[in-house]
């Protein structure tokens, strides 16, 4: 299947057991979640699926899983993101063979590097891997791509077919949507705070975090815009922000993980202990969840 370069897509969490092995019960309760809710594809191992704490195979084992469990119901989009070039070069192999359509690069995380440094991975990976790649600017946890660079790195390279930018830049949007030329680009979206101001600048689609617990909301206001529904968007569009005002107090994974425990769907043991503040705050946002939920769920489902 080619790569769908447009739709809401989920970025999914990853369930885990208490070992720290996967979860695949329970991943597949998170397929079966988003993909009723009507997306056109999901995303693993980007940032919501935490790929910092899973090992090469582990991520490979999931790759085909999900292919295997998606059986063309979606398009699957794997973030092959890692500290070395070895390393990302074997995480793509594995995810081709998987079934993955396309690949998210996301950039080198830990060390800081230089846009040049950036600009020679962009190039060798893809290249390598003869395979079509997203960008991936993620500049709150690994080193971020300028916008000059990414326009540049997407009118040249024929197997960086787009990007998901996750960067929350709300000018680097609107330049990035005015950079098309001949070639046909994907621009997916990867901040669920500016996603209704992409979808109006041009950009094709979104891959959400919020939509790896709540795909309703996401997929709803994808097509909402898409239609240019402004009854609908003046609906969902508070809802989507009141959601992200409890989750940005949070680590991002761990709010969705409390998010999918609250619908019935337990991903396992957060990265770090919790603290007794921090479980506290958790407890709050679960019991504001549960009637956030009950109060908006019926009829944000209408509109999807």
């Amino acid at each position: 299947m080619a790569f769908q370069n447009s739709g809401a897509f989920a970025a999914l969490a990853t369930p885990i057991h208490d070992n720290g092995e996967i979860d695949y019960n329970n991943l597949d309760r998170v397929l079966d979640l988003v993909l009723e809710a009507g997306v056109d594809g999901v995303c693993l191992t980007g940032a919501t699926g935490e790929y910092v704490h899973l090992s090469v195979q582990q991520r490979a084992r999931l790759a085909s899983h999900a292919s295997a469990k998606l059986n063309g119901r979606g398009t699957l989009l794997v973030a092959i993101g890692a500290s070395s070039t070895p390393h990302v070069l074997e995480l793509g192999r594995s995810a081709l063979d998987a079934g993955a359509e396309a690949l998210l690069l996301p950039m080198p995380y830990f060390f800081r590097y230089e846009q040049d440094d950036l600009e020679a991975f962009c190039r060798e990976v893809p290249n390598r891997l003869q395979a079509p790649c997203l960008l991936y600017n993620l500049p709150v946890f690994t080193n971020g791509l300028h916008v000059d660079l990414s326009i540049r790195l997407l009118n040249s390279e024929p197997f960086i077919i787009g990007i998901k930018d996750s960067s929350g830049d709300r000018e680097a949007l609107v330049r990035l949507a005015a950079s098309r030329g001949s070639k046909p680009i994907a621009l997916m979206v990867g901040n669920d705070e500016v996603a209704g101001e992409a979808l109006r600048s041009g950009w094709d689609g979104v891959i959400s975090g919020v939509a790896s617990y709540c795909p309703e909301l996401t997929v709803a206001l994808y097509h909402a815009f898409r239609r240019n529904d402004e009854k609908a968007i003046g609906f969902l569009s508070p809802l989507l922000e009141e959601l992200i005002s409890q989750i940005v107090p949070l680590p991002t994974p761990w709010a969705i993980r409390a998010g999918l425990e609250v619908r019935g769907i337990p991903v396992g043991p957060f990265a770090l202990p919790l603290s007794p503040r921090r479980a506290a705050q958790l407890a709050d946002y679960k019991q504001w969840f549960r009637g956030w939920l009950d109060r908006n769920l019926d009829g944000v489902r209408k509109l999807r």
